[in-house]
């Protein structure tokens, strides 16, 4: 307690007086503390006389006053003398006079948790066993620890209003969604907004800020935990850097979807969604510029290519390199046509049914017969044929779409369900593949209503992705309709009865079905010329590498051949339709073909040192 006399109530005889009061109130602080210390803090705001400050870390003279961790203190300047707190001890003797002091300190100070002890400047608390967090201001730890957990969520805030400006958010509408923006694109894209570069150095400086104020409150936090005995445990906030706002905007690109949020990896060119599922992810756009082959993303399905650059041609939504002699392949099979429409284009003229698109094929049933009525409970076998290796010897045709139009009774609860077989090249049935409808990428059947009316068209769009070579196309046909009991002994066959109303809810019929592709010219004549001399130097021992541009040439149409095989499942081969070509359209031997696919391997692998793709037999 301190004293300014010039200060003291004037109005009594002396200031001695004063003083007196004063001890005699300081000296019952012992016997009443709340009482003493409320009554003193009265006399403190009334006349501006003293000053009083009760600490716990000892008397002011253990240390200096701007150290003092302050319980309860009333700051008033007083230049005078220091009054010493005196209490009962003056009544007892000398010799118990310090110890009485000692226990009376331990229990102000240490709320009579331990024995309060003064050793070179330093007063501390010896805590008694049962009370060992004596030393500990667990409360005002508390309230620090809070105030970084405040302080941790208002440097949050600052990203999310950075995330949330006009700058940041015009920012990512004018990225373009074209083609795939890898991170370098995106940093020369990000130093050159200026109206972003100065939103960022604001959210620089305010991060700053808070950085120099968390530090501050650490600073208090492990300063008040010295005689605690544990350790707090805090994380100073780390600044993102450049590449990881880089890595942010990407992940806003393309791992925001349906609601959902991931972290995009371009290592891997795919997204890792926070909440597990993978439901985050966008189609990812395909890389175009710099040495990539690829000029445009196909519009139809952006993460795949459109178009290639030069010196490379376009294979399934992928481009790769052309080689030199595919111009030479053209005079033997016009791979590149008319018809040769971009994916939008073509799935337009499918849609319309455009008729430059239509090839003429026979229909041939021995159990359907079009625009009749039938029972499709049981298996039914259709074949659309062209015959082209007997009748149209110049052409191979490719197919790209397939059409029924399908109608049903009214209140039917027939819903068919196709399965699709084709020969390449002509050929027996086991020479065929089956479509893959719905796996690897295949696309399923797509049911449109005609107007008002029970009938449907059932359309496969092919597209130039599975775009592939037929001769013959079959369709079985079965219902996933459940059977009623009462109709489960009929046998389907013979004619129908449309007068039962049971039976007839199950009938459908077939009005037409329709091939969408188009042609390619075929000359036969100077392939088999060609082939026969890979054959002959092979089966004549000769170096079958001296005629390279045989060799070149025939590699590159067996590649273009067998790239429109259908899809198969990761690790597995690809069909052989070159063989099948070879069998049924030059009608080469089971030991021809091999010797030329030999001839082939040997000459792609040991002179041209590339790696040998496996194919599996079909023909």
């Amino acid at each position: 307690m301190y004293m300014a006399k010039n200060k003291l109530d004037r109005k009594l005889v002396n200031a001695t007086q004063n003083v007196e009061a004063l001890h005699q109130l300081a000296s019952s602080y012992f016997i009443d503390r709340d009482g003493t210390m409320r009554k003193l803090h009265e006399i403190q705001i009334s006349t501006n006389a003293i000053k009083v400050t009760e600490t716990r870390t000892g008397p002011l003279g253990c240390s200096s006053y701007d150290n003092l961790d302050s319980v309860s203190s009333v700051l008033l300047q007083s230049p005078e003398s220091k009054l010493h707190l005196q209490g009962l001890q003056v009544i007892f003797p000398e010799y118990l006079q310090e110890k009485f002091v000692q226990s009376a300190l331990s229990y102000i100070m240490c709320n009579g948790e331990g024995e309060y002890i003064c050793r070179k400047s330093q007063c501390i608390c010896m805590c008694a066993d049962e009370y060992p967090q004596c030393n500990c201001p667990i409360t005002d730890i508390q309230i620090m620890e809070n105030t970084l957990l405040g302080q941790a969520e208002s440097w949050a805030t600052s990203y999310k209003d950075f995330e949330n400006s006009d700058e940041f958010k015009s920012f990512l509408k004018r990225l373009p969604s074209t083609h795939f923006l890898p991170v370098s694109s995106v940093h020369l894209l990000w130093g050159s907004d200026w109206d972003l570069q100065a939103r960022y150095r604001l959210l620089q400086s305010s991060l700053e800020t808070q950085r120099l104020k968390i530090q501050r409150t650490a600073r208090k936090l492990f300063g008040l935990s010295i005689r605690c005995h544990h350790n707090p445990n805090h994380q100073m906030p780390r600044e993102r850097s450049v590449m990881q706002w880089l890595n942010r905007v990407q992940s806003f690109l393309y791992c925001n979807e349906n609601s959902f949020w991931g972290t995009f990896l371009e290592s891997q060119r795919m997204c890792v969604c926070h909440t597990g599922i993978t439901l985050c992810q966008r189609p990812i756009p395909c890389i175009i510029g710099g040495n990539n082959s690829c000029a445009m993303c196909s519009l139809a399905n952006i993460s795949q290519c459109g178009s290639c650059n030069k010196g490379y041609k376009l294979y399934r939504g992928r481009c790769e390199p052309q080689n030199v002699d595919s111009e030479r392949s053209e005079q033997f099979i016009s791979f590149e046509t008319d018809l040769d429409f971009q994916d939008l284009e073509l799935k337009y003229l499918l849609q319309k049914m455009d008729s430059r698109l239509y090839i003429h094929t026979t229909f041939i049933s021995n159990e359907i017969r079009l625009e009749t009525f039938f029972d499709p409970r049981w298996r039914k076998r259709m074949s659309l044929t062209l015959k082209s290796n007997k009748n149209r010897m110049d052409y191979l045709h490719m197919i790209i779409g397939l059409s029924m139009k399908i109608c049903q009774m009214r209140n039917s609860s027939i819903d068919p369900m196709f399965f699709v077989y084709v020969n390449p090249f002509s050929g027996s049935h086991s020479e065929g593949w089956s479509m893959p409808f719905g796996e690897h990428g295949y696309p399923r059947w797509e049911k449109t209503r005609l107007g008002n009316s029970q009938c449907f068209n059932w359309t496969l769009l092919l597209g130039n992705r599975w775009k592939t070579f037929f001769e013959t196309v079959h369709i079985y046909l079965r219902s996933r309709a459940k059977v009623p009991t009462g109709l489960r002994n009929d046998t389907g066959q013979g004619p129908v009865d449309l007068s039962d109303p049971n039976k007839r809810q199950i009938y459908i019929k077939i009005s037409d079905i329709q091939v969408f592709g188009y042609s390619l010219r075929f000359n036969a004549d100077l392939l088999r010329s060609a082939v026969q001399q890979v054959n002959q130097s092979y089966t004549q021992g000769t170096q079958f590498y001296s005629s390279s541009s045989v060799m070149l040439l025939l590699l590159d149409i067996r590649e273009r051949i067998n790239r429109l095989a259908p899809p198969v499942a990761p690790g597995k081969p690809q069909l052989d339709l070159f063989s099948c070509m070879l069998k049924h359209r030059l009608k080469l031997n089971n030991s021809e073909m091999i010797r030329v696919n030999h001839a082939l391997d040997m000459y792609n692998t040991e002179i041209l040192k590339q790696s040998d793709h496996l194919t599996t037999k079909l023909c």
